[in-house]
C-alpha cells in the first residue's frame, strides 16, 4: 500500500521532508558545525578545510549548488573530511557517514521525531542515484544509514 512508502523527499509532506538531507537538522562533527546533512555531504568534495567549513554552515538546495561544479573526486574517487582524504567506494568513507547520520540523529530531537513516525513504513529516496560514481550518496547508503538509526528507536 502507498501509505506505507515514504519518498524522501525536500518537497514531500512530514516526515519525509524533514527526514530530507536539505532540511535544515543541524549537528556538530569533529568540532565543525554542520547546518545541514546535505553541508555535510557536499563539503566532502572539497579537500581545504575552511572551504568545507562554509559549505557545511548551508543547507538545502544552496548546499547542492555549492558541490555541483565539484566533479574532480567523481574521476579520483577520493573525497575528504577534516584534512584526511577518504576512497569514495571504502569502508571508511561509509563509516564516516555512518557516523555522521549518528551525530546528527543524537543532536536533534526533530529528526528524531520524523524518523521514529516512519517505524513500520518502508523508506525510499525515488529522486537518488544508484552508482557510487553518479552521486556523493547512493540511495542505499542515504536508507541503510536511516534504518540503521531507526533499530536504535
Amino acid at each position: 500500500m502507498k501509505e506505507d512508502i515514504i519518498d524522501i523527499h525536500s518537497k514531500g509532506e512530514y516526515p519525509a521532508n524533514q527526514l530530507s538531507n536539505f532540511y535544515p537538522h543541524s549537528f556538530v562533527l569533529d568540532g565543525i558545525n554542520c547546518q545541514s546533512m546535505e553541508g555535510f555531504l557536499q563539503s566532502l568534495k572539497y579537500k581545504n578545510v575552511e572551504k568545507q567549513r562554509k559549505i557545511c554552515h548551508l543547507s538545502g538546495k544552496e548546499a547542492k549548488i555549492a558541490g555541483k561544479r565539484r566533479f574532480l573526486w567523481k574521476i579520483h574517487g577520493r573525497v575528504h573530511w577534516n584534512s584526511k582524504s577518504y576512497f569514495r567506494d571504502s569502508q571508511e568513507f561509509e563509516e564516516l557517514i555512518k557516523i555522521a547520520y549518528t551525530q546528527m540523529y543524537n543532536q536533534n530531537a526533530d529528526f528524531k521525531k520524523a524518523l521514529a513516525s516512519t517505524i513500520g513504513k518502508t523508506l525510499t529516496h525515488e529522486i537518488g542515484k544508484t552508482r557510487k560514481r553518479e552521486t556523493i550518496l547512493t540511495i542505499k547508503e542515504y536508507i541503510d544509514c536511516l534504518n540503521m538509526l531507526r533499530e536504535n528507536l
